[in-house]
């Protein structure tokens, strides 16, 4: 008995000197100072996310008929399950095999962790993409943060299907609360391959910190602007070519008070009557030369 005993607790200290090599901690619960985080931004935050939640609402009530949040299962803090809250940004009963092998490829592939949405997801409503690239379909996910099963910051909680894809070194990233962004979302995000973005949220687990946190939160909306850029570029505004013409291009003459050699000049083509030149996403794509 008394071998048995020394045994379990050199094992004890075995895994705790191993977790302070590796930078990790053995308590059970998260960190006070990540609870206090999470619930003083809810409660600072509530004035403005609530007219959001009630306009996001309205929409999609509008758009289409159905629910208008989903309850999805996910895998959280040391593999718990539990019910992830989004808004609804698909058609009532999507196929969901499509995204399955979309991951499973994803997973097994060196490829970048892209979205279908950037391919044109056929299963999503209208104005579907913009909620998601905007991140506001996440929004119900405060009630989680709220619950204490999420966090503001943290790994991304996978579906329960994305779970046994996991080596097990890549176990490490559920050792500590799910988020709505974290580190991953703000070194890439969708540039990242699998098994960076892992080492990503592990290196977070190891590293977390209230400071690292607030430099996160306070990051967060660059990607976001970037995925709203991508998705304006590749749905809203599509590329066009420019057209062939046998006949001659001419400039066009001073229009609104720009002179010919003005950015806003555009090459014409006289014999097919229209521009040449390859709309943008910029405020000179508005004007409306003659």
């Amino acid at each position: 008995m008394e071998s048995a005993s020394k045994e379990s607790s050199r094992g004890g200290e075995e895994r705790e000197t191993n977790s302070r090599v590796m930078g990790t901690t053995c308590s059970h619960n998260p960190p006070r100072w990540k609870r206090i985080l999470d619930t003083t931004c809810i409660i600072l935050a509530l004035p403005a996310v609530l007219p959001l939640l009630l306009a996001i609402t309205l929409l999609i009530k509008m758009v289409s008929p159905g629910p208008v949040l989903i309850k999805q299962q996910r895998i959280g803090y040391r593999r718990t399950r539990f019910g992830c809250l989004k808004f609804r940004t698909m058609h009532v009963c999507a196929d969901s095999s499509i995204h399955q092998r979309h991951v499973r490829e994803l997973f097994s592939s060196n490829a970048n962790m892209t979205k279908m949405d950037s391919a044109g997801d056929p299963r999503l409503i209208r104005f579907g993409g913009i909620l998601r690239a905007l991140g506001l379909d996440e929004l119900p996910q405060l009630w989680n943060v709220w619950r204490g099963e999420m966090s503001l910051v943290g790994p991304r909680p996978c579906l329960s299907y994305e779970l046994d894809c996991y080596r097990p070194w890549q176990q490490e990233r559920f050792d500590t609360l799910p988020g709505l962004t974290g580190l991953w979302q703000v070194s890439g995000k969708n540039k990242t391959t699998f098994s960076e973005m892992v080492a990503l949220d592990v290196r977070y687990v190891r590293s977390k910190s209230l400071w690292l946190d607030v430099q996160i939160l306070l990051r967060t909306y660059s990607p976001l602007l970037s995925q709203v850029k991508d998705l304006a570029a590749k749905r809203l505004l599509p590329s066009r070519r420019i057209p062939r013409s046998s006949g001659p291009v001419h400039r066009v003459p001073a229009v609104n008070g720009f002179n010919e050699n003005s950015s806003a000049a555009r090459l014409y083509d006289r014999e097919r009557g229209r521009s040449l030149l390859r709309p943008s996403f910029s405020f000179r794509y508005f004007l409306r030369l003659p």
